[in-house]
């Protein structure tokens, strides 16, 4: 394989989990032991909140009055479009019945869980765009209640078009909490008495532990890192265009790696030149942060044939992953490792994190090479279920005995003697040896 690094990058992410780790084993351990009063004595200390956390239908229209009626409906376009979506991939989903064997008949139901637990971060930005890409595909899904948080916005309480969005989208219960506590209050139950069966939803890198650590007493969607971006382009690509996608993604944050994959080294050197002079032109946090990104994780690697972009491409395991090259459909096929993919040079990043339809949480750092991002799959649940007859038990029961015998577990076995002798009672069945230890 022949790659070339024209830029390689100056750090590897440090995420700091042990110091996560740690900030979030003692919040969450005072949680557990004082409950409300520790969420709201968190909330006060790391978000200067002391208003109600649980917002009423009164707050929460005083708070959205003076949005805008622009700003409502590009919400509530870009809701429907994430909510559309969300419900053609639970169409896909079947239930079925099958005859497996005489007698025996198996089938799935496909189910929503309960209660979702939707997070908002609201720091750096007023992050809107997740607000409805949780609630609204938990929605398309059918939960029965959907708890919504997002931390106060800059001193003050929810960000008025965040919590317009979370209101749009459908959220049952919205909660002015953030961070650690939020993901707690949630996974708790506490303030509402429901307690969530799945949180979704990004965050810093506190939110991100507080999700693994509780993993498992409920489910979540990704264990998420900072935000990543990569761009396979040919000959056939705009230099600006690609320059301009990897510095959109860049703004994300001082950790967030951009990555060009080429087979067109006259390309790479362009966008390489390009790249400083767009970040130059941002606004300060976004000039900052797309600096420092770029800076210390942006790469740009060219390969000398597209198998081998492919390759690397897989490698990676982008978050977002832009192709800009000809033969879109023989990338679609061939690609297996990315959380979103965008075909060709009109489908941006932009667009799927804001408004396209496809859900915007996705894998990081690796993980989609065996995960895919947020969806409506996440909040179904595939039950499966049997029903045999008794003449069904004749073969199943004859076999289940056996095994179970051969396993040691002969409680399992007399489970299925027992209907034979009761169905069968003039037969006789080679059940295997009893065991006798």
């Amino acid at each position: 394989m022949s790659v070339t690094y024209l830029k390689k990058a100056g750090k590897t992410l440090e995420t700091e989990t042990a110091t996560a780790q740690k900030v979030v084993s003692e919040m969450l351990a005072e949680i557990n032991k004082n409950g409300e009063s520790a969420v709201r004595e968190y909330s006060r200390k790391l978000d200067k909140w002391e208003g109600d956390i649980i917002m009423s239908p009164e707050a929460i229209e005083a708070v959205i009055k003076d949005v805008p009626d622009s700003v409502k409906r590009d919400i509530e376009f870009a809701s429907k479009q994430v909510y559309d979506f969300s419900v053609a991939q639970k169409e896909s989903m079947l239930e079925f019945s099958t005859e497996l064997h005489k007698g025996v008949t198996a089938g799935q139901r496909v189910i929503p869980v309960n209660v979702v637990g939707c997070y908002a971060p609201s720091g750096r930005y007023a992050h809107i765009a997740s607000a409805y890409m949780t609630v609204a595909t938990a929605k398309a899904a059918g939960v029965k209640t959907i708890i919504a948080c997002s931390s106060p916005y800059r001193g003050g309480g929810m960000h008025p078009y965040l919590l317009y969005a979370f209101k749009a989208a459908g959220a049952d219960v919205i909660m002015t909490l953030g961070g650690v506590q939020a993901i707690a209050t949630m996974a708790n139950g506490l303030f509402t008495g429901k307690q969530a069966d799945v949180v979704v939803g990004p965050g810093n890198k506190f939110v991100a532990e507080a999700k693994r650590t509780l993993f498992g007493k409920v489910g979540i969607d990704v264990f998420a890192g900072p935000s990543e971006v990569a761009v396979i382009a040919d000959e056939t690509a705009d230099p600006y265009i690609v320059a301009s996608d990897l510095v959109g993604q860049a703004e994300h944050g001082h950790e967030t790696p951009a990555w060009l994959f080429t087979t067109h080294e006259p390309l790479a050197k362009e966008v390489m030149r390009l790249v400083p002079e767009l970040i130059e032109k941002l606004p300060p946090i976004a000039k900052d942060a797309a600096g420092s990104a770029w800076r210390d994780y942006g790469e740009i690697i060219v390969c000398s044939t597209r198998e081998e972009v492919a390759e690397i491409s897989d490698k990676y395991a982008s978050e977002h992953l832009e192709v800009h090259a000809k033969d879109l459909d023989w990338w679609l096929a061939t690609l297996t490792c990315y959380g979103s993919l965008f075909l060709g040079e009109e489908t941006t990043v932009a667009y799927g994190d804001k408004a396209a339809g496809p859900n915007h949480v996705l894998p990081t750092m690796g993980a989609a090479r065996y995960s895919g991002g947020l969806s409506v799959h996440k909040f179904m649940k595939i039950l499966t279920w049997q029903r045999l007859t008794r003449e069904g038990s004749r073969d199943i029961g004859v076999v289940t005995a056996r095994i179970s015998r051969l396993e040691g577990m002969e409680a399992h076995a007399r489970t299925a003697d027992d209907r034979l002798r009761k169905y069968f009672p003039n037969d006789k069945f080679d059940v295997g040896s009893p065991v006798l230890e």
